[in-house]
């Protein structure tokens, strides 16, 4: 049975007791977190989803965030698809090597744009952890596990992304030095970052948050700018062999380890 978590609008649904009766004999959970472990989309996204009243519950428009759902009698639609958990397929992670001019998103804003699904074609829905610029190349991550998405993503959560940086000006100490204390973006301060010198054009650097276009930022606040930008490791994954336009599946060990990889909140 529906539950919104306003009073309100709970009674369009049903009887209020009856409401609670059932939240105490069924599975009750939130209406994203559900999106997204039926692998229809990350929770964000599900969110996204639900305020522009794409999802409906028992035929029932859904837009506010905090309904939950019983999984096990309730009809969810998604654009009038019914939305089914199957907890017995097994979850699918990816590493793809995205070449520059593709956008890292699940569905084609404008005609003509290149997205990352493009490249994978499997039959699954899937969607990408995290987003890489248009202009860069390198690690993508995706999956339809909600909750590896959700721990990757979240900015509380220790992960590290390492990148390779070539400049359009030689590269000066003190840069480096200003990019590894942090820079101002947005009104505040990056976090401290592993920066490494590799020739006059070239540093790599690690970082352990995800500001927009954060290293172009960074390196325009040093007053340079960014000619090349390969990331080559997310966490225990890291680019390897695999050639660009190119995509493979992670294996249990890659798998386990990156569920397991990171800290609590900072």
């Amino acid at each position: 049975m529906l539950n919104i978590s306003n009073k309100e609008s709970a009674w369009k649904f049903g009887n209020k007791s009856q409401i609670n009766q059932n939240r105490i004999e069924t599975k009750q959970m939130r209406l994203q977190k559900f999106l997204s472990q039926a692998g229809i989309c990350s929770r964000r996204k599900g969110e996204e989803y639900i305020i522009a009243g794409f999802i409906t519950v028992n035929g029932t428009v859904v837009t506010q965030l905090g309904t939950s759902i019983d999984v096990e009698k309730d009809e969810v639609r998604f654009q009038g698809k019914i939305v089914n958990l199957s907890p017995e397929k097994k979850k699918i992670y990816i590493a793809l090597n995205k070449p520059i001019g593709f956008i890292t998103s699940c569905s084609h804003s404008h005609q003509g744009d290149k997205i990352v699904l493009d490249i994978i074609n499997i039959p699954d829905r899937i969607y990408p952890i995290g987003r890489l610029d248009k202009e860069s190349s390198g690690l993508i991550l995706l999956t339809d596990d909600g909750e590896l998405h959700n721990k990757l993503s979240h900015p509380s959560y220790n992960h590290e992304k390492e990148y390779i940086v070539t400049t359009v000006e030689p590269v000066s100490k003190s840069a480096l030095e200003k990019m590894a204390a942090g820079v101002m973006l947005d009104g505040k301060k990056t976090r401290p970052a592993e920066v490494l010198l590799l020739s006059r054009f070239k540093f790599r650097i690690i970082l352990k948050q995800g500001v927009n276009r954060q290293i172009r930022r960074m390196v325009e606040k040093t007053g340079n700018q960014v000619k090349e930008l390969i990331r080559i490791r997310i966490g225990n994954i890291t680019i390897d062999k695999l050639k660009v336009g190119k995509w493979r599946y992670l294996n249990e060990d890659e798998i386990n380890k990156l569920k397991n990889s990171g800290s609590e909140k900072l």
